[in-house]
């Protein structure tokens, strides 16, 4: 029986202590006034320029320094989703909507979005808005827009839709979306749908170019994931009152550690247990924790052959037994997630409790035996920092499948190594992938079409969730989408779930709490449900 995991050459481990390099590097960055901070849109109706409580006036000013986890490689949403990047996003790029702090749409550049139809919605855009060159939103930039995010390869928005909308312009401000069956959440969906000049947008991820935000873009650089955005005086909403907004990336958690409790930085996400506890001593931070509405999960590969164990519902259900979550939580995550009661977060609209994950090495080895898999061998992949101390989480769980008999090899995939690549199997093969799937809409909706959702048409160019195809499930939930009475609706969705979780397509998932450190002097900062905040409404003291 296995004892330890089979781990890949040091170059694919996590690194676990700060080196002197990257504090030196991260020391440089500072000096040179490089450390860069996301800034976002002031978006769900924000206030127009021309009422009194507008903020031109009333804009404190001052620079903000924000240190991200994970490089920001885009200022588009198309590929890159990522909580924090929705926060730096939407301080350059507003949609039609955007999700409040009540997890409900609010209106953000449409004046009006309603369902004038079952299967269609009439949109007008707001007459006020405006690029920040001054230059109008057309129908044609939103049009343009939508179809962009459908193009896109491999796109994670898009995968949310359970169709795309036809698009048809009405006059200069309206339009309609019209789908062949109701969708009666497309107001939510579309809060995730960023606008762009139409001349300007392509199906890929945009690093530059013009918004309706808060913020401009004064210098960008996605391959070191370095930001400098200033304020929009042109902004058609209240203005941001910081002035200055700059991003930064450092993967090494102590260095990020280092750089908020020295004054470098003002603000850090995606922060382990250990070091939210040790921030907390500290008099000039605050750290904020929120419950949240991103799924972590150790999801099986649907890609596998008939002939593989992983195939098989039973074979999947007796993994799950192995892993000691209540450990796990207490000794590696100090409480700071909740185990999954089901297949999406507990927090979001329409979830259903379909069961839990349970501990019982004996019932694996029992199940895994009778099955023929008891020398199982399982490749684990995961992007660096996904999340919160994910090497070592990882590692404790290849000890635990080394306990009934797997061996399990761990593959780390560095940032910008290709991950899309790797779920999509073009880039080798794996069994089990450690990944966040974040929630923009408060909808559970939204995660059970974006994971099992998926149809053989779609598995065709590989944008389906690691292959997940069942028609029966996705019948149901294409229903629940067009359902408009909520309590059939959620009825609906019960059913798609309590199926889902019966084929056991993760090994384990969590959800975390959002937590956020920030140094006292930045004020106002409001942390959503779903891990982002408005920056243009954040300041700053001296």
């Amino acid at each position: 029986m296995p004892q330890q995991p089979a781990l890949l050459p040091t170059s694919d481990q996590p690194t676990r202590e700060v080196s002197r390099r990257s504090i030196l590097k991260f020391a440089s960055l500072a000096g040179a006034g490089a450390l860069f901070a996301p800034a976002l849109a002031a978006c769900a109706g924000p206030k127009t320029a021309n009422t009194a409580s507008t903020a031109g006036a009333g804009a404190a000013g001052g620079t903000l320094s924000i240190v991200l986890n994970r490089n920001l490689v885009s200022l588009d949403n198309k590929l890159n989703q990522y909580d924090a990047a929705v926060t730096v996003q939407r301080a350059v790029r507003e949609a039609l909507t955007k999700i409040g702090d009540d997890l409900k749409p609010e209106l953000v550049l449409a004046e009006s979005f309603e369902q004038t139809k079952p299967t269609e919605w009439t949109v007008k855009l707001r007459s006020d808005i405006h690029y920040s060159d001054k230059s109008p939103v057309t129908v044609e930039d939103v049009e343009t827009a939508l179809k962009l995010y459908f193009q896109v390869k491999a796109g994670y928005v898009a995968s949310q839709f359970p169709e795309q909308p036809s698009f048809k312009k009405v006059d200069d401000k309206t339009f309609t979306l019209t789908t062949k069956t109701p969708v009666v959440t497309l107001n939510s969906l579309m809060s995730n749908i960023l606008i762009t000049p139409a001349k300007d947008n392509k199906a890929e991820e945009l690093s530059g170019g013009l918004g309706t935000g808060p913020f401009v873009i004064a210098s960008a650089d996605s391959g070191t994931g370095t930001y400098k955005l200033t304020r929009n005086e042109s902004y058609w909403g209240e203005k941001a009152k910081l002035q200055e907004v700059n991003v930064s990336y450092q993967e090494e958690e102590g260095a990020r550690v280092i750089a908020i409790t020295s004054g470098q930085a003002d603000v850090i996400d995606t922060i382990t247990p250990e070091s939210a506890a040790s921030l907390k001593t500290n008099a000039d931070i605050d750290v904020i924790e929120t419950p949240g509405t991103r799924l972590i999960h150790l999801f099986y590969n649907f890609r596998k052959p008939a002939s593989s164990p992983l195939s098989k519902p039973e074979v999947r259900e007796a993994l799950t037994y192995a892993i000691d979550h209540d450990s796990l939580i207490k000794a590696l995550m100090n409480n700071q997630v909740t185990s999954a009661e089901g297949v999406v977060p507990k927090t979001l609209a329409g979830f259903a409790k379909t069961g839990d994950y349970s501990y019982d090495p004996a019932k694996a080895k029992q199940m895994l035996a009778a099955a023929g898999a008891s020398d199982l061998k399982l490749t684990f992949i995961w992007e660096d920092s996904e999340f919160a101390g994910a090497s070592r989480v990882l590692e404790a769980i290849s000890q635990m499948l080394a306990a009934v008999g797997v061996t399990a090899t761990l593959k780390m995939i560095p940032k910008g190594g290709e991950i899309n690549a790797w779920r999509r199997g073009e880039a080798g093969d794996w069994d089990v992938l450690a990944n966040g799937y974040g929630n923009q809409t408060g909808l559970a909706l939204t995660n059970l079409q974006g994971q099992y959702g998926g149809t053989a048409e779609k598995e065709k160019t590989r944008d389906t969730y690691h292959g997940f195809v069942v028609p029966e499930i996705t019948a149901l939930l294409d229903q629940a989408g067009a359902e408009a009475d909520e309590a059939k609706r959620n009825d609906l969705l019960k059913q798609a779930q309590e199926k889902i979780w019966a084929l056991w397509p993760a090994m384990w998932a969590w959800t975390p709490n959002n937590v956020l450190a920030k140094r006292k002097r930045v004020t106002t900062l409001k942390l959503r449900a779903i891990n982002s905040y408005d920056l243009g409404s954040v300041t700053v003291s001296a």
